[in-house]
């Protein structure tokens, strides 16, 4: 069985080919097929990451979320205590370029909102099984963040991110849905 770190590797020169027609289509395919799944229609409170290419597109998402009066929440990582917490997002004016060039939250700018009052969380990942787990950036964040959520989760992906298997460690938790550009895989 090939090692995370090998797939990971794998899965983002995989992604970074993809050509930005392809990116952009694939994308509003994705938000698409989101914006008509119930748990996004029934979420008051989103959590959901500031997208970096190559990752699936999440401005329009964040977008479409505000005109429907949605909260939207970002995360917030604090490096130290390899901890996530979620803060309002009203606007991108109100994130900061931090490490690795990911936009966070300006901690002064937005609030901090409790775990149990995300509806549904958007969580991000590299590669993904059919049985729902997910190989994420190598950080740990949402595997910690997970144990203690109660409510939805789902991820969005590109098809090319759907993979066989890699080695489930017993800190992986599955999410319960994959929407990809093709289809909406339902975990069982």
């Amino acid at each position: 069985m090939v090692d995370k770190k090998a797939i990971r590797k794998q899965i983002k020169e995989q992604l970074s080919t993809l050509s930005k027609p392809l990116y952009e289509d694939y994308s509003y395919k994705i938000a698409c097929r989101l914006f008509e799944e119930e748990d996004w229609k029934q979420a008051q409170v989103i959590g959901i990451t500031v997208s970096m290419q190559p990752e699936v597109d999440t401005y329009q998402i964040i977008r479409k979320a505000w005109e429907l009066s949605k909260q939207v929440v970002v995360p917030k990582c604090d490096p130290v205590e390899k901890r996530l917490s979620f803060r309002t997002l009203s606007e991108f004016s109100q994130l900061e370029s931090v490490f690795h060039g990911l936009f966070e939250p300006v901690v002064e700018l937005t609030n901090e909102v409790e775990t149990q009052m995300i509806d549904l969380l958007i969580v991000p990942g590299l590669a993904y099984t059919l049985k729902g787990y997910r190989l994420g950036f190598g950080g740990g964040y949402y595997d910690r963040y997970l144990t203690n959520y109660p409510g939805k989760s789902l991820s969005l992906a590109f098809s090319d991110q759907i993979i066989p298997l890699f080695l489930i460690e017993k800190h992986d938790i599955p999410i319960s849905k994959i929407i990809t550009n093709h289809e909406v895989i339902e975990v069982k």
